[in-house]
């Protein structure tokens, strides 16, 4: 997965950066007290994470692939993390998590430890938005892994982290003109400490 990213920053970049994702901030910036600070967990282009700082919110961003990770520092004017997802171990900090079309990536052995490695940075109350491609089950398409989640597959998730509350889960069509993929959708909040 990170080779294909290393391979394809610059493309990569150029084909999300734009992409208009205003009806799924709507639903996840009312949760978060304003000023809160988010963890962008697999930022991409940094697109999300420059919205939400001019949004007026405190962002931390990180992304696995160091190509990508400079193109969206550039594109933010601040630093981003070269992370993955197991390098998270901040307990609490975070306000809110947003985790777009990244958790995607984690084989399905590995995925219960990467999403409560995410739901132990946000406190107590916060919220989590989290994205998968609708499916079941994990391919390989275009040097990338998939682990595809169906709406029983994300309640499976939520439900084995514990201390979480499903807000909703819906479905989107890609925002991108050139994809037919359907999106599925989660926000969940923090109940109590894990």
């Amino acid at each position: 997965m990170g080779t294909f990213y290393e391979d394809n920053a610059t493309e990569f970049f150029h084909a999300t950066v734009d992409v208009d994702m205003t009806p799924i901030y709507e639903k996840f910036l009312p949760l978060i007290p304003h000023g809160g600070h988010i963890l962008d967990a697999g930022c991409s282009s940094g697109r999300d994470a420059r919205h939400f700082l001019a949004s007026g919110y405190e962002v931390t961003a990180f992304d696995a692939s160091r190509e990508l990770c400079e193109l969206a520092s550039e594109h933010l004017g601040a630093d981003v993390h070269c992370l993955r997802f197991e390098d998270v171990e901040r307990q609490a900090p975070f306000d809110a998590v947003w985790a777009c079309a990244s958790l995607l990536h984690v084989p399905r052995a590995q995925l219960q430890e990467a999403f409560d490695r995410l739901v132990r940075a946000v406190k107590v109350g916060g919220v989590l938005y989290i994205s998968f491609k609708l499916g079941a089950g994990e391919r390989q398409k275009g040097g990338r892994h998939f682990t595809d989640l169906d709406e029983s597959g994300l309640q499976e998730l939520i439900d084995a982290s514990g201390k979480l509350q499903l807000i909703e889960q819906w479905r989107t069509e890609d925002r991108r003109p050139d994809r037919d993929d359907t999106w599925l959708n989660a926000l969940v909040r923090k109940a109590s400490s894990m």
